[in-house]
């Protein structure tokens, strides 16, 4: 074989395998096609970690690896024990989570919901605060500017407030437009926003006097965002998955308005997202998948 032929070869096989690996990075499934992974979050040293919806596990999947294992074992908190959100923080090597468990023998059904803090590294306890009420849903969580973390109460309509370095949040907003779905929560340039999984609509939370929240203000959205449900800024835009549409959507916010644009469709119940560097990552429920997309330019 001709010399130069056979470069052509050695490269194309190179790059056949780096397709390949690529693919498989970019598509993983989680433990099985029924695990329900809500949310997603990037730590240090390209580690996934994943949560679950159908069961007391949380997952991590190692960089360069296609194969997830269970990070977190939450089956002695009760049964139906389940996890959404989740949010690596690095400065303190703190996993934050949404830990579930529904109250026995209850009609209708109801949860008591805490907020875990787990170690990035080891996986060991380290912070459990029990949101205040007798049904709750702890969905998901922002870091501020401030390094305080900010909760959401899917149940109840609420926004709690953890300060750096304490272990019990306080109230900081509950407000009747965010009853019953406020879901993702995220920093867009120092600015807080929230969306409301049923009502379809997202919003902008001021700032007021001494650090107080104000009243929501609605985001006018130029195209409907079914389902808006885990939620991230990055590279000047805020990214949601929208389960009830299948879809993973770039919002360009100017003002009150926003410019909606559709960066993956067809999707099955997508309700997890997390942008990374170059990559969109996301979960995709009801497959038991986890995705990723490059970043739109």
């Amino acid at each position: 074989m001709p010399f130069l032929r056979m470069i052509r070869l050695a490269a194309s096989l190179a790059l056949a395998v780096s397709v390949t690996q690529a693919a498989r990075a970019a598509d993983l499934l989680i433990a099985n096609p029924k695990s329900q992974p809500e949310s997603l979050t990037m730590a240090p040293g390209g580690v996934l970690i994943v949560g679950s919806a159908s069961s007391p596990f949380v997952y991590k999947v190692s960089a360069g690896s296609s194969t997830a294992q269970k990070f977190i074992d939450a089956s002695g908190e009760g049964p139906g024990t389940f996890f959404f959100g989740m949010l690596a923080d690095a400065s303190t090597h703190t996993l934050w989570t949404c830990q579930l468990t529904p109250v026995p023998n209850a009609n209708p059904l109801r949860r008591h919901t805490a907020l875990r803090g787990f170690d990035l590294s080891t996986g060991a306890p380290k912070l459990r605060w029990n949101l205040p009420g007798d049904n709750t849903v702890c969905n998901d969580f922002s870091i501020g500017p401030d390094k305080a973390l900010y909760i959401t109460d899917t149940a109840n309509g609420r926004i709690y407030r953890l300060p750096a370095g304490t272990s019990a949040a306080k109230l900081y907003l509950e407000d009747a437009a965010l009853l019953k779905g406020i879901d993702g929560i995220t920093f867009l340039k120092g600015t807080l926003y929230v969306n409301n999984v049923f009502t379809n609509k997202v919003y902008r939370i001021p700032r007021g006097a001494g650090g107080k929240a104000g009243k929501p203000v609605e985001i006018e959205l130029d195209k409907p965002v079914l389902g808006p449900d885990g939620m991230r800024a990055g590279d000047g835009k805020l990214f949601v998955a929208a389960n009830k549409g299948g879809e993973i959507a770039a919002l360009a916010v100017h003002g009150d308005k926003a410019t909606v644009t559709v960066l993956k469709d067809g999707l099955n119940v997508p309700t997890g997202v997390e942008p990374v560097g170059n990559t969109l990552w996301f979960t995709e429920r009801g497959a038991g998948r986890v995705e990723s997309i490059p970043m739109p330019r």
